[in-house]
């Protein structure tokens, strides 16, 4: 008999987090501080290497916070960054080993990357931290929000106006909020299968 998680999820569901949905240009209404961290608690709880969870978030909200954001934003990247509800600044932490005797306490998991060159450190904690971007857009359409994500701009200027003084490291941001259907163009195709993917 199989178990109940490895029941294939509604075709409902599946639309919303992949199908049908789709990046969002222009995204409006309210997303309050509850739905911010039900959205973190869902996400949490993606795997990362040895659970280190590098992830960092930032969620842009207040006309104050904005303002520090709005210089960093490429040309195509600002009025709708300043006009969505919330932006999520993805950053990943490159101290994430600090955290690991709470994260991972059956082991001494901290010393296998304590001392380790910072190009080393750089490529775990991006990759490990973008896994877990992905997981907060994903917990952010399962929570019934729009995404709008996006590089398009400067990260030093990030950096410095959010996280002077850590060692954690802006990603990508993700624009939040509800978006119009009838504001998006044709959506552009995807690779199929057998041009993506193989089966050995």
């Amino acid at each position: 008999m199989s178990h109940p998680s490895h029941a294939v999820l509604p075709d409902a569901t599946l639309d919303r987090l992949f199908r049908t949905a789709r990046t969002h240009n222009e995204l409006a209404g309210e997303v309050s501080d509850e739905t911010l961290h039900q959205l973190y608690e869902l996400a949490k709880w993606g795997p990362t290497s040895a659970n280190m969870s590098p992830l960092r978030l930032v969620f842009v909200k207040s006309a104050e916070a904005k303002a520090r954001l709005a210089p960093a934003l490429d040309e195509g990247n600002y009025a709708k960054t300043l006009a969505a509800p919330v932006t999520a600044i993805v950053g990943y932490d490159m101290a994430f080993y600090e955290k690991l005797p709470y994260l991972f306490p059956h082991t001494d998991a901290r010393s296998w990357f304590d001392g380790r060159p910072e190009h080393d450190l750089e490529v775990i904690a991006l990759r490990n931290g973008s896994l877990q971007g992905a997981y907060v857009l994903m917990a952010a359409r399962a929570l019934g929000l729009d995404c709008g994500p996006m590089s398009g701009f400067k990260n030093a200027i990030v950096d410095e106006a959010f996280f002077a003084g850590t060692q954690v490291r802006s990603n990508f941001l993700i624009n939040l909020g509800h978006g119009d259907p009838a504001k998006l163009f044709a959506r552009s195709p995807r690779l199929p299968f057998d041009e993506a993917a193989q089966i050995l």
